[in-house]
C-alpha cells in the first residue's frame, strides 16, 4: 500500500521559509508520509486540483509583497475566473513567516489562507503566524502549531501498522549520495554549465551572466569608518536591459581561507571530484552544481558556510554526532527549551556555520559527505540597486557597495559575504590574489573566473602547504538584473523629488541620469551623509548637473557643523526668526504641479507632491518632516500620512 502523499510548497526570500519547509519534510518522513518539498513557482500549479494534502509555507516581504519564487503562483491563484470549487478535494494548512514591526504582518499568509478557503479547500488548522520579532523567533509559534498539525494529519493518515514513527535521534537518509571518483576527469574543474558569457536568453539565476569587472574604486575618504565601493561591470552582449529603480543580483563566493578551514575540519580533499545522485526519484540535482564536481567548487561556490546556522543545522548535527558530550550539547541547542541558549550562542553574536563546526570538532570530523547538502544551505544571491543608466553609460552597469563589517562579542569581526568578496577583487591585477584579512568574506579571492566556460579559478595545490597559484585572466562576476520596487513617472512634465541618504542615493543617480538623457530637468534630490569631504557620493557629478539646470540639490551633513533656517512661528517673539547657517539651496525648493497631484514643495508653502523614498525608515522620517497629505511612495498607490 503506497504511503499517503504530502506536498509542502514554500515561498521564500531569504531562506527561512525554505528551511521550515525542509523541517516539515523531515518530520513527515519520520511519520512514514511520502513528502515532496518544492518552491511554489517550480510547481505546476494546475496540478493543485489533484493534491489531497498540501502545506503552504510563505514569507511576507517588503510592504506585504510575496517572495520572488512565488509571484507566478500568486498571480495565478487570484485569477477571478477560477471556479469556487477548484480545491474542494484538498486539505491544506498555511504557515506564515513575517515581522510584526511591519504594518502588513504576515499579509501573504493571511490572504492565501482566505483565498484557498474561498476556492473550496478544507483548512486543517488556522493559519500559523510566525513572528521574527518574538524573543524566540518564529519557532515560538511554529512549534505548537506543528504539534497540532501532525495530530490532524495522523488522524487522516495513520502510521502503517508495524512501522511506527522514526525516533528523532535516528538520522534520516540524505537527499543526495556523493559518489567520489578515483581519478579526476578533465571536466572536473568546477565548470558551471549554467553560466554563460554570451547567453541566448536574458540572464537569470539559472543562467547568470559572467560580467567583466571594469573598475572597483573606493569612494569614501581614507579616514572614513566605512569602505564604500563604486564598482562597474561590462555587460556587452549579455542581453541585460534595465531601467532606473531596477536591481542587479550577484552570486558571491566563500573566502579561500574559509574553504581550506572547512575542508580540514571535515577531513575533505578539496581536489577530489564526485558525482551527485538523488536518493528519491522526485528530487533533482541542484542546477548550479556541475556534474562531475570538485569538493572545492562545492564549498567555495555553493555551500553557505559563512551563514548563521538555523535550528535544523543543530538537529542534524546531533543525529550525526558520535561524541557523547558534543551530542548532548547539540540536542540541547536544537530542543524547544534551548532556543534562548541557541540565540545567545549563535544568533546574537552572528556565529557562522563554519565556526560552529570548529566548536564541535569530533562531530565535524564524523559528518558523512552525503549530508553536506542537507546540513548547509546554498549561497543565495545578493541584490544591489543599479546606480547607472544605460542611456548615460551604454553596456555598463554600476553599483554602490558599502562593505559590511561590524563587531559582536566574538573576537573576529563579522563581515558581509558578498560585499567583502566584491571589495577584494582587483580588476587591474586580473584575477590574481591580492591578499587580505582572515574575516568572513575577506582574504584572497582565488575563485574568480579564468575562462569563458568557468567561474571557478584554475588552482594548483602544491604538496601540503596549500599555496594556490591562480591563472591570470579578467575578473568576472556572475550576475543578472530584475525589476525593483522604485517606479518613476513616465510623463515628461512630471517633476520628481528624491530623498536618498547615504548609499540609498544609488537608484536615484540612475533615475537622474535617465531623466536628464530624456530631457527631463525637473529633478529634485535631497541627499544626506556624515561629512561632505568623506562620503559625499558623486559630488562633482551633482554639481555639474546643477550648473546645467538639470538638477536641484539639497544636502545635509550630520557630522559637519551646519544648521538649517527655521521658519518663524506665528506670534513668536523677536528672536524666533533669527537665521542659522543652512546648506546652500535648502530654502524655497519648489516643483511644478504634477498631473493629478497637488503642487510639490519642500521648504516652501503648499503640500508636497511626489516624494520618492527608497526605504521604510526614510518613509517614516519623511512622514514626520513633510506635513502634507500626498506623499507618494514608490511602487504603491497609497499616501504616507504623518
Amino acid at each position: 500500500m503506497p504511503s499517503p502523499r504530502l506536498l509542502v510548497l514554500f515561498g521564500s526570500q531569504t531562506g527561512t521559509a525554505q528551511d521550515v519547509s525542509e523541517r516539515l519534510g523531515r518530520e513527515a518522513r519520520r511519520r512514514r508520509l511520502s513528502c515532496r518539498v518544492q518552491a511554489l513557482d517550480s510547481y505546476p500549479v494546475v496540478n493543485l486540483i489533484n493534491e489531497p494534502l498540501v502545506i503552504f509555507v510563505c514569507a511576507t516581504t517588503g510592504q506585504g509583497d510575496p517572495p520572488d519564487n512565488m509571484k507566478n503562483f500568486w498571480s495565478f491563484i487570484f485569477r477571478k475566473h477560477l471556479p469556487l470549487t477548484s480545491l474542494c478535494q484538498m486539505d491544506f494548512a498555511v504557515l506564515g513567516l513575517g515581522d510584526s514591526s511591519y504594518a502588513k504582518f504576515n499579509f501573504v499568509a493571511k490572504k492565501l489562507y482566505r483565498r484557498l478557503r474561498q476556492l473550496g479547500g478544507a483548512a486543517l488548522l488556522p493559519v500559523c503566524l510566525g513572528d521574527d520579532q518574538h524573543e524566540l523567533g518564529p519557532d515560538a509559534a511554529i512549534d505548537p502549531w506543528l504539534h497540532d498539525l501532525w495530530e490532524k494529519v495522523l488522524g487522516l493518515h495513520p502510521v502503517p501498522v508495524g512501522l511506527g514513527v522514526i525516533p528523532p535521534g535516528v538520522p534520516l537518509p540524505s537527499k543526495f549520495a556523493l559518489q567520489f571518483l578515483q581519478e579526476a576527469p578533465e571536466t572536473c574543474s568546477g565548470v558551471q554549465h549554467g553560466v554563460r558569457t554570451e547567453p541566448q536568453s536574458p540572464p537569470s539565476e539559472r543562467q547568470p551572466f559572467l560580467a567583466r569587472m571594469v573598475t572597483n574604486r573606493r569612494v569614501t575618504g581614507p579616514s572614513h569608518f566605512q569602505d564604500v565601493r563604486l564598482i562597474e561591470f561590462d555587460i556587452t552582449g549579455s542581453g541585460i536591459n534595465f531601467a532606473a529603480g531596477d536591481v542587479v543580483l550577484i552570486l558571491p563566493q566563500n573566502a579561500a581561507s574559509h574553504v581550506q578551514q572547512f575542508c580540514q575540519a571535515l577531513g575533505l580533499d578539496p581536489n577530489q571530484c564526485f558525482t551527485l545522485r538523488p536518493r528519491e526519484p522526485d528530487v533533482s540535482c541542484p542546477e548550479r552544481l556541475p556534474q562531475p564536481c570538485s569538493v572545492r567548487h562545492l564549498v567555495s561556490q555553493y555551500l553557505d558556510i559563512a551563514s548563521v546556522p538555523r535550528r535544523s543545522f543543530f538537529e542534524l548535527l546531533a543525529c550525526l554526532s558520535p561524541h557523547e558530550l558534543e551530542r548532548d550539547k547539540l540536542l540541547e541547542l536544537s530542543s524547544a527549551a534551548g532556543q534562548e541558549e541557541l540565540s545567545e550562542y549563535c544568533s546574537r553574536p552572528r556565529r557562522t556555520a563554519l565556526e560552529v563546526l570548529c566548536d564541535f570538532p569530533h562531530t565535524a570530523a564524523a559528518i558523512p559527505p552525503d549530508y553536506l547538502l542537507d546540513l548547509i544551505p546554498q549561497i543565495r544571491p545578493r541584490a544591489f540597486s543599479i546606480a547607472s543608466s544605460l542611456l548615460a553609460h551604454p553596456s555598463r552597469l554600476q553599483i554602490l557597495v558599502a562593505v559590511v563589517q561590524y563587531q559582536t562579542r566574538l573576537k573576529e569581526p563579522r563581515r558581509g559575504l558578498c560585499s567583502s568578496w566584491l571589495a577584494s577583487l582587483d580588476p587591474e591585477q586580473g584575477d590574481r590574489d591580492s591578499g587580505g584579512g582572515q574575516g568572513l568574506g575577506l582574504g584572497p579571492s582565488i575563485f574568480q573566473v579564468c575562462s569563458r566556460q568557468s567561474w571557478a579559478k584554475t588552482l594548483v595545490l602544491q604538496d601540503s602547504s596549500c599555496h594556490f597559484h591562480p591563472a591570470t585572466g579578467p575578473v568576472q562576476v556572475p550576475l543578472w538584473a530584475r525589476s525593483g520596487g522604485l517606479t518613476f513617472p513616465q510623463t515628461p512634465d512630471t517633476p520628481v523629488i528624491m530623498v536618498g541618504p547615504g548609499t540609498g542615493v544609488a537608484p536615484f543617480r540612475a533615475a537622474v541620469q535617465e531623466r536628464v538623457a530624456q530631457g527631463r530637468t525637473e529633478n529634485f534630490l535631497f541627499f544626506g551623509c556624515r561629512q561632505r569631504d568623506q562620503d559625499f557620493y558623486w559630488e562633482a557629478e551633482w554639481k555639474e548637473l546643477e550648473e546645467r539646470g538639470c538638477l536641484r540639490l539639497v544636502t545635509a551633513f550630520s557630522r559637519d557643523q551646519v544648521g538649517v533656517r527655521r521658519r518663524p512661528r506665528p506670534g513668536a517673539g523677536p528672536g524666533a526668526d533669527s537665521p542659522r547657517p543652512h546648506p546652500a539651496g535648502a530654502e524655497g525648493v519648489r516643483a511644478a504641479p504634477a498631473p493629478g497631484a497637488r503642487a510639490a514643495g519642500v521648504g516652501a508653502t503648499g503640500p508636497p507632491g511626489r516624494l520618492l523614498l527608497p526605504g521604510r525608515q526614510c518613509q517614516v522620517h519623511a512622514g514626520r518632516c513633510v506635513r502634507g497629505p500626498d506623499v507618494h511612495l514608490p511602487g504603491r498607490r497609497r499616501a504616507l500620512r504623518p
